[in-house]
């Protein structure tokens, strides 16, 4: 059909007044329907890989849901923790993720990283869960009041939580003074507010601080302490799904898990914060100084005390240090020197050690609980300070001040005999087996005996001794 024919089979309707009919060649129709089709198909779109962090695409044509953070706190809690859990939720607000678990075992820790930590939780940008886990595990002292303060709040099996009662005051005790009562307070208070805040039992929550309560898993959750029990993480994931958190419902049934692991920093200061690994320090410290002290132009020592040193203060200045057992440090060093130059007959050494002890109890007694220094600690590092002082310090310090024995500084002090008569214009000696030009303020004649009180060059300046058996040594 040329294309004047189909021009009119067109117009003649048009002008005639009768209905237009659209005309198509065969075979356009279907070609339309495809072409619509291809337009409509939704193609395949790319999403980062959560493993790789490569971009991959979806088969489903749907945006992968992000993974959940996860990070895993064991052992005490300390500026370590909060460092770790702070920087796990800024990481999973970056990542977008839904929701950042806190897997916790703990016996405690420190009210201070625990106050910042619960700050934190609060002010969270990401929903926090909180799951006591393993089997087995327990949230005690510090890990209530983190537990608590999550947005969820879980528990695996056989698993306990409670004895929340401050370290400075058994349960039950009273407090000896002032300070530990207010202590004992803010600690009532902080773990009320936090129940309340979160809608937990207020009742049972001071109980564990003020009585030392605590509960199973089933127990507490029965008392509305946690919201749930979790057999395992895909569990928890999902019956926390469809959860509504400030405003946001939790869509987490199948979602992958990421953990977020400590970096180097954090798994250094936690080994550096504890006081057994503090009181090694101490004592490399201790040790490596006074060695170099003793031993100049060793090297080693120095730089291996001035290392734990420096080591030393940097975990000191994170955890609650008592002064006063620097103090009884200092003293004892003090006392242990002033040994090695007085005839006490060990009685300087002996109240050194008594001053060394006291002072590394004291060093660490603000310490929670779980992180107290162990007597099997403290009393090996007390006696080897003491033999320490006694074998190497002491004999080491009296060196330093001992009077030459080899070399022209040791012929000072000692007699020798005039060969040749001495006097301000020079002379003669004979010492050591061997001649000396000699002057002297005073006449000495020949055959008498001398002793040296210098040596310039070449030549020594003497006086006449009397008594040479008694008053000088023979060389």
């Amino acid at each position: 059909m040329t294309k004047a024919a189909i021009l009119l089979a067109v117009l003649l309707p048009w002008m005639s007044g009768g209905s237009t009919e659209r005309v198509q060649e065969p075979g356009a129709a279907e070609r339309s329907a495809e072409m619509q089709a291809v337009v409509e198909a939704p193609g395949p779109q790319e999403i980062p890989d959560q493993q790789t962090g490569e971009s991959r695409e979806s088969t489903s044509g749907q945006p992968e849901q992000p993974a959940v953070s996860l990070i895993r706190v064991e052992g005490p809690i300390s500026p370590t923790t909060t460092n770790y859990i702070g920087r796990a939720l800024e990481l999973a607000r970056e990542a977008g993720a839904p929701a950042l678990i806190i897997e916790l075992d703990t016996p405690g820790g420190l009210l201070d990283s625990t106050q910042d930590i619960v700050r934190m939780l609060f002010g969270a940008q990401v929903p926090v869960i909180v799951y006591v886990s393993p089997d087995g595990a327990r949230a005690a002292s510090a890990g209530t009041f983190i537990t608590m303060a999550a947005h969820v709040a879980a528990m695996a099996p056989s698993t306990t939580i409670g004895a929340a009662s401050p370290v400075t005051m058994a349960p039950g005790a009273e407090a000896d003074t002032i300070q530990q009562q207010k202590i004992f307070n803010a600690t009532e208070s902080l773990i009320e507010s936090i129940a309340e805040r979160r809608d937990r039992n207020v009742e049972w929550a001071i109980s564990a601080v003020r009585e030392g309560a605590s509960a199973t898993e089933r127990e507490a959750l029965e008392i509305g302490v946690i919201d749930l029990v979790a057999s395992d993480r895909q569990d928890l994931l999902r019956q926390v799904d469809g959860w509504v958190v400030d405003g946001d419902t939790l869509r987490l049934e199948g979602a992958a898990i990421e953990e977020i692991p400590q970096n180097l920093a954090e798994r250094l200061l936690g080994i550096l914060v504890r006081p057994e690994v503090m009181l090694i320090l101490m004592l490399v410290a201790m040790y490596g100084i006074i060695g170099e002290m003793t031993n100049p132009g060793a090297i080693v020592p120095g730089v291996a005390g001035v290392i734990a040193l420096v080591l030393l203060l940097f975990a000191s200045a994170a955890m609650p240090i008592n002064v006063a057992g620097y103090v009884l440090l200092a003293l004892a060093i003090a006392l242990f020197i002033t040994e090695a130059f007085t005839p006490t007959f060990g009685l300087l050494l002996g109240t050194g050690t008594v001053a060394f002890f006291l002072g590394a109890l004291m060093l660490f007694q603000d310490f929670p609980e779980p992180m107290a220094l162990p007597w099997g600690w403290l009393i090996p590092a007390t006696l080897l300070t003491a033999a320490f002082f006694l074998w190497i310090a002491t004999y080491g310090i009296k060196a330093q001040f001992a009077a030459p024995r080899s070399g022209l500084e040791a012929l000072i002090g000692h007699s020798a005999e005039v060969v040749d008569p001495v006097n301000r214009s020079g002379g003669r000696v004979f010492v050591a087996g061997e001649y000396w030009n000699a002057v002297s303020d005073q006449q000495i004649a020949e055959g008498e005996q001398c002793e040296i009180q210098e040596i310039d060059g070449l030549t020594m300046r003497v006086r006449p001794l009397e008594n040479a058996g008694r008053n000088a040594q023979d060389p």
